[in-house]
């Protein structure tokens, strides 16, 4: 799927299939790995569900087993090392020299891209509306909240996208993520505006109260939600990221990627 830069995608109703991001029919040239010493990916420990270190101490999530499946669709699984570190530490080790790679969901900036050379996304992060569950709605899509307040979290790039995408609705803002699910929860709010990774979780949480509904379909921009996760490499290592790239071409295209995907987001947020 071609994100546009300049107007939000409607990915889908809700879905538990995730986009394509690679072309079926591309195949990329498997790179000669022989010289390559060892692959060490740095990762953090608490950015679950993507790594967080379970209940037998040992460090898992969705960059773990992505990790896994990639050496072994390179075949260097004695090469692979995974390596945890505090988040604010994974850029200046990767420039030490401490690690080939780093899986941790950071954010790409064109002052990153300066620095360091990044795979194809292997996964896109959009945005969703939420509903409360006694608010009736005249339609399915985001033209029914027109009248309705909308609560959004002040200074995000989601505040941004609704109010650039989606003007006629009525914008309420929070200063955090809490308040505003707490307002949508007591009926103060009549839906809300965030990120689909946190905001499926916790309408399905207890925390919840079962008070609430994902409301319409999930909406990407690359404007201003970003081109997507990807594996961060070393400057000048273009034998890492083609290796990266042929690996998530490879797991796209056998469906290894989905199962990966539903393993850890089992109701989507697509």
């Amino acid at each position: 799927m071609l994100l546009s830069m300049f107007a939000p995608v409607w990915a889908s109703a809700q879905t538990s299939d995730m986009p394509v991001l690679f072309d079926a029919n591309e195949r990329l040239a498997k790179p000669d790995l022989s010289t390559l010493p060892r692959l060490r990916v740095l990762m953090t420990v608490d950015f679950p569900p993507f790594s967080f270190v379970d209940q037998t101490g040992k460090l898992s999530g969705f960059h773990m087993d992505l990790i896994r499946e990639i050496c072994a669709e390179l075949a260097i699984e004695a090469k692979c090392q995974i390596q945890a570190m505090p988040f604010d530490d994974l850029e200046a080790a990767l420039l030490a020299g401490d690690g080939e790679a780093v899986a941790a969901g950071i954010a790409v900036t064109p002052a990153l891209r300066e620095k360091f050379a990044f795979s194809r996304p292997y996964i896109t992060i959009p945005a969703r509306f939420a509903k409360n569950r006694s608010v009736a709605l005249t339609g399915e899509d985001a033209a029914a909240l027109g009248d309705h307040p909308v609560g959004v979290v002040e200074g995000t790039v989601h505040q941004k996208m609704l109010k650039a995408f989606f003007p006629k609705i009525r914008a309420v803002s929070f200063d955090s993520q809490e308040a505003m699910l707490e307002a949508l929860k007591t009926a103060k709010l009549d839906a809300v505006f965030s990120d689909a990774l946190r905001l499926p979780f916790w309408v399905g949480s207890p925390a919840s109260e079962n008070c609430c509904t994902l409301f319409s379909g999930a909406y990407l921009s690359e404007r201003f939600l970003g081109e997507g996760l990807m594996l961060m490499a070393r400057p000048n290592t273009p034998q890492v990221v083609a290796a990266f790239d042929y690996a998530l071409a490879e797991l796209s295209r056998k469906g290894r990627l989905q199962e990966i995907y539903l393993r850890y987001f089992p109701n989507g947020f697509y």
